[in-house]
């Protein structure tokens, strides 16, 4: 009885203290993603489902938008620049992503809306991005429930090569300007801020790990729920 109760108590302080690790982990995470954020513009783009046919419309309507501003926008446009620019084409991006799906059978409404959103640590090739609120520009697709495809759109990480990810070095060096030594130092290197946990490619290079923010917050719940489980089981605690 004595060694069950000091296994569940062992079993206790373990799980108290990967918690505390976990919450300060995110905590630093979201700290440096305030600090280069203002610098920052993401580009997410949501499916009306997660139905076969909508997530591959989606696929579409971001390369269709993409090429489309890969043509169209100034060289060496900032930030600043480039939301007046998604601004004053606001109207021609709806239209073009709803005449595409119009001609493919879809009649979904696309909005297209500048905000700022919450995002989960991602890598794109060597860099990873830390979790936290950023300011982004959103295409919604019908509902826009269903999973969602994001990229970093300033600097531009998005018109990367599909398979391998590669980070261009016209956007590690505007990084460089545009951040501290140390924060563009957090952003590289082997294990920085779960890179290992995350993946080897971005959203902008695959669509194997797409899904909310929220979607991957629910993904840590049941493991959460199962250490507990184990918990109970070693206390020997019921449920009837």
């Amino acid at each position: 009885m004595k060694y069950k109760i000091s296994l569940c108590i062992s079993v206790l302080c373990f799980f108290t203290a990967f918690l505390l690790i976990l919450a300060a982990r995110t905590s630093s995470q979201e700290a440096l993603a305030r600090r280069i954020s203002p610098d920052i513009l993401r580009f997410h783009v949501l499916a009306d489902s997660n139905r076969r046919e909508d997530q591959e419309r989606k696929l579409e309507v971001r390369g269709l938008i993409l090429d489309y501003m890969e043509k169209q926008l100034p060289e060496n446009i900032g930030k600043k620049e480039l939301i007046k620019w998604l601004e004053n084409n606001r109207t021609s991006i709806e239209s073009m992503a709803e005449d595409w799906l119009s001609d493919h059978g879809s009649e979904k409404e696309v909005r297209f809306e500048l905000a700022r959103d919450y995002f989960p640590t991602k890598a794109y090739g060597d860099m990873v991005f830390p979790c936290g609120v950023y300011d982004t520009a959103r295409i919604v697709i019908g509902s826009g429930r269903g999973r969602n495809w994001w990229c970093v759109l300033y600097p531009s990480l998005c018109f990367t090569d599909s398979l391998h990810a590669i980070v261009p070095e016209s956007s590690k060096d505007t990084l460089k300007n545009l951040l501290t030594e140390e924060d563009y130092n957090a952003l590289l290197g082997p294990g920085a801020y779960l890179k290992g946990a995350e993946g080897t490619a971005g959203r902008s290079g695959t669509d194997q790990a797409e899904g909310t923010a929220a979607e991957n917050r629910a993904q840590e719940k049941p493991k959460i729920r199962a250490r507990l489980r184990l918990l109970d089981i070693l206390c020997g605690i019921s449920n009837g």
